[in-house]
């Protein structure tokens, strides 16, 4: 299946500044997270037949233009089923249809999967673009760096899950959100989990250290310069603590954490 992506700048985080839009197929197409409208994206919305516009999630930073290219093209909006409302407050539009994972939509002799895709945020999904084709992943892996998992968004558990789905998956190419082509996937994911391992062993060995407070745990979990990235880390922090808590290994009421007892503590090498 053919897949062209173009660069939008958009105001993100994303260290590249810039949010990748998608156009999977020809004649029909469809479009993925247009963060914006330029004036390259409109010319390859032009060249192509246009029939349905899908976004991995609905961050502001993937979903600004999908409102413009909806009325330009006439396409099929979707969304996720049980997200609509979520859906229109972001984009200002009322999807046309609903997925679920798993689902399929034609382009022709061939289509585009669904797969489920949480952890990022709670409406993420992924889409394979072809059987056994590339997967677009929207925020759920990057080439270099690590992606962001914060709380209240985040899911650091559902974020793990995906990212083994992924590496199972073992698609030949991940198309990110931002940033380049992810030509190596396997080893990509494999980086990533275990950046999230060691993130969250620094975590829970900040709090078995006697760290209580958010800002106690952050100081022990991370060892380098915070500066403009700090709200970023706090979330990532929550997002593992509310983790480990689920799990049992530390106890967290949102407001301070400590070391769950020896019947969790049992489970610390799992």
């Amino acid at each position: 299946m053919d897949v062209v992506s173009r660069s939008v700048p958009v105001a993100t985080r994303a260290p590249s500044g810039d949010t990748n839009a998608y156009l999977l197929g020809t004649d029909p197409a469809v479009l993925v997270d247009p963060a914006a409208r330029t004036d390259e994206l409109d010319r390859l919305v032009r060249e192509r037949t246009v029939e349905h516009i899908l976004v991995t999630h609905t961050h502001p930073d993937h979903v600004g233009a999908v409102d413009a290219y909806a009325t330009a093209t006439d396409a099929t909006v979707w969304a996720r089923y049980g997200r609509t409302d979520r859906f229109r407050d972001a984009t200002g539009r009322k999807p046309d249809r609903t997925f679920v994972p798993g689902a399929t939509i034609r382009l022709g002799d061939e289509c585009v999967r669904v797969l489920d895709a949480p952890g990022h945020a709670p409406d993420h999904v992924a889409l394979e673009a072809g059987r056994g084709g590339p997967v677009l992943c929207g925020d759920c892996a990057v080439r270099e760096g690590s992606v962001v998992v914060g709380a209240p968004e985040g899911d650091m558990r559902a974020y793990v899950t995906t990212l083994r789905r992924l590496r199972a998956a073992a698609p030949p190419a991940l198309y990110p959100g931002h940033g380049p082509e992810i030509d190596a996937p396997r080893e990509t994911l494999e980086r990533l989990l275990s950046h999230r391992a060691e993130r969250e062993r620094r975590v829970f060995d900040a709090v078995a250290g006697g760290a209580e407070t958010l800002d106690d745990v952050l100081d022990g979990a991370y060892e380098k310069d915070l500066s403009g990235v700090r709200d970023l880390a706090r979330a990532t922090v929550v997002a593992h603590l509310e983790k480990l808590a689920v799990e049992g290994r530390v106890r967290w009421d949102g407001e301070r954490a400590a070391r769950a007892g020896a019947s969790a503590s049992a489970d610390e090498d799992d």
